[in-house]
């Protein structure tokens, strides 16, 4: 009998360095002269780019993927949930109008491998690209008998930066204001427990399967990364006043636009200034799912809502649609009855 190891045990310790020996220059690809050291220490370092801004604050969100890793151990891709992971995190923090400066991951399983490990790193790469922040670190932790094989979790936490005077917090909305929303890319992060129960329960549909009226096949669908808008929303800021901003994730239209307006408001919304995407269109046939619970449960298309003044909103759109995003205006704010709920969908 030999001797009890660490290895023989569940953890490979061989594994995780040729894990970081994979993933350092991917990481070195998102840095910039603000980050000091390099990978592989025990912590990040980063230099606050402090003359660009008169007061500045920080700004922090964590999050994680959910249940949309289900489809990716279904499938065995694993390039596209990275981009997930920041956009949960990213998009979080441009509401209150920070740029994000850096980002650190936490990617936990129950065997480490490599080459699995290095495609989900180059997601959370993509997607630090796409938001302008440096993946500055991270953590794996192999966890044998606390997950399944061949599964793992992800979660994500960004630190951005704004200036104090700057921030968004929609104190400033009023009645009369426009809201526009910025159609998303798909179910994003949300909802995949319900969608999984409607499309693949009692093997209803394979991920294989283009059921109408979808244009591709289910799996591809459900993989769609998370649209990050960090870029475009800070791309608005230099020219317009961005009074409120809400990150449509989980609670959908209806429990996040109160998140960020004024108690003594409320917001109509017209939903048919925009189209119910096909794959939610599939899930709300194929599960009977009412109009409210769609509305509370997933985006319905629009995964980012601003609130602007009226006189910009057409300005704001034609900036949108250059900035290569899908807009419209769905709605405007009035002023909120006794008793009525802050957001009406008409």
């Amino acid at each position: 009998m030999g001797k009890t190891t660490y290895k023989s045990s569940g953890v490979d310790i061989d594994a995780g360095n040729l894990f970081v020996d994979l993933i350092k220059p991917l990481a070195k690809s998102t840095a910039n002269k603000q980050v000091l050291g390099k990978l592989g220490g025990f912590s990040g370092a980063y230099e606050l780019p402090l003359k660009k801004y008169k007061n500045p604050i920080l700004l922090a969100a964590a999050d994680g993927v959910g249940t949309k890793l289900k489809i990716a151990f279904m499938t065995g891709r694993f390039n596209t949930v990275g981009i997930d992971l920041v956009a949960m995190n990213v998009n979080d923090i441009v509401t209150c109008g920070a740029e994000p400066l850096f980002f650190l991951d936490y990617i936990a399983t129950s065997k480490l491998n490599p080459k699995e490990g290095a495609e989900i790193v180059k997601g959370i790469v993509k997607g630090c690209k796409q938001a302008g922040c440096a993946l500055l670190g991270g953590e794996t932790a192999e966890m044998p008998g606390f997950y399944r094989k061949d599964e793992f979790d992800l979660a994500g936490f960004v630190v951005g930066i704004v200036d104090k005077g700057q921030v968004i917090d929609g104190s400033d909305v009023k009645v009369g204001d426009a809201v526009i929303g910025i159609a998303s890319s798909g179910l994003h992060s949300n909802g995949y427990s319900l969608a999984r129960k409607v499309l693949l329960g009692r093997n209803k549909y394979k991920l294989s399967d283009r059921p109408k009226p979808l244009r591709r096949t289910l799996g591809d669908e459900l993989l769609e990364p998370t649209r990050i808008y960090v870029k475009s929303i800070l791309n608005l800021r230099k020219s317009f006043e961005i009074k409120a901003a809400a990150h449509i994730t989980g609670g959908g239209l209806l429990e996040n636009i109160p998140r960020v307006i004024p108690k003594n408001c409320a917001v109509e919304i017209d939903s048919s200034s925009w189209k119910l995407p096909p794959i939610m269109k599939l899930i709300k046939q194929e599960g009977q799912i009412g109009q409210e619970e769609m509305y509370r449960t997933f985006n319905c298309g629009i995964g980012m809502v601003l609130v602007v003044d009226s006189k910009d909103a057409g300005k704001v759109l034609r900036r949108l649609g250059k900035l290569k995003e899908k807009a419209s205006l769905i709605g405007e704010v009035r002023k909120k009855k006794r008793q009525e709920n802050q957001v009406a969908i008409i």
